[in-house]
């Protein structure tokens, strides 16, 4: 298949080029520079030139194509609202192009949706209009659904780790090094599902070439680690304390990260790996953390 990747030279979307190419399917990757234009290039795939908010790009990078996974998302959340929709608009203009065609649509949502709703599977759905602005890409979907689009969900974990990664691990060690302390809140206990870069290219991929129309697959190679095991390495590694928090001393020592640090999310998987024969092999997230490329040396 020739494939349309948005995010494709981003660390999530540039191993799911890898992997595309890898498996024999060619790859035009959105591409927002001249330098992620090049990287594209110097491995084998075709930029395409635009960005997510440039929508006669994407419609034109869809028609090119044979299928679309779509990865990116502008990640900045002093406008985390106004992203969303952004997305929902990009998401809506892909489906426009794949409706009433067989050619999939793979897009990008969270387990985090979710969390606080005890052991969530992939047959567990967002609720219309929900407070999180993030449902918006699940709603479009389901809008593009409802068109005759076969656009199927990956939901991926609140870690998505390996080498490179500048995800919500490294803000935690970057604050723990601010404030001189690994912290959890109350016991710890509340549990982050996870899944090293690498297999969730392969899951984007086999969502590609066996995702049924609305489905929701789950990016959970780790249904929910403790995040006190999380702020165990940290503290280890850097030689700080490892510290137990208040929910009101954690939102003073979190900010806005304080909702994701006291999240608890635990995602099956299960479904997803027994329809598309998915088969995690990467490390888990303790074991790639507890390295030293996490922490700069």
């Amino acid at each position: 298949m020739r494939v349309f990747v948005t995010g494709a030279s981003g660390f999530i979307g540039s191993a799911v080029v890898r992997n595309l190419l890898d498996a024999g399917h060619q790859v035009l990757g959105l591409a927002r520079s001249d330098a992620s234009a090049s990287a594209l290039a110097a491995i084998g795939a075709t930029p395409h030139r635009g960005d997510l908010q440039d929508l006669p790009s994407l419609r034109s990078g869809a028609e090119l194509s044979d299928g679309v996974i779509h990865t990116a998302f502008i990640h900045d959340f002093a406008k985390f609202k106004e992203n969303c929709e952004i997305d929902r608009a990009v998401i809506e203009t892909l489906g426009a192009v794949v409706a009433g065609t067989e050619r999939p649509l793979v897009v990008t949502s969270g387990t985090g949706l979710l969390a606080n709703a005890g052991r969530i599977t992939e047959a567990d759905r967002t609720t219309p209009g929900a407070g999180h602005p993030r449902v918006a890409s699940e709603e479009a979907a389901a809008a593009a659904v409802a068109k005759g689009a076969r656009v199927s969900v990956v939901r991926l974990p609140p870690s998505v780790h390996g080498v490179g990664d500048h995800g919500f691990v490294p803000l935690l060690i970057g604050l723990a090094r601010e404030k001189g302390i690994a912290a959890y809140v109350g016991d710890g206990a509340n549990r982050w599902p996870a899944v090293h870069r690498l297999d969730a290219a392969d899951l984007f991929r086999l969502a590609l070439e066996k995702g049924e129309a609305d489905a929701r697959y789950h990016g959970s190679a780790e249904d929910g680690v403790p995040f006190r095991e999380i702020a165990g390495v940290i503290g280890r590694r850097l030689g700080l304390p490892v510290v137990s928090l208040s929910p009101e001393e954690a939102a003073g020592h979190f900010g806005w990260f304080a909702h994701f640090a006291a999240m608890d999310n635990p995602s099956s998987s299960d479904r997803t790996r027994q329809t598309l024969g998915w088969r995690p092999t990467a490390p888990g997230l303790i074991a790639d953390l507890d390295q030293p490329a996490y922490f700069g040396s």
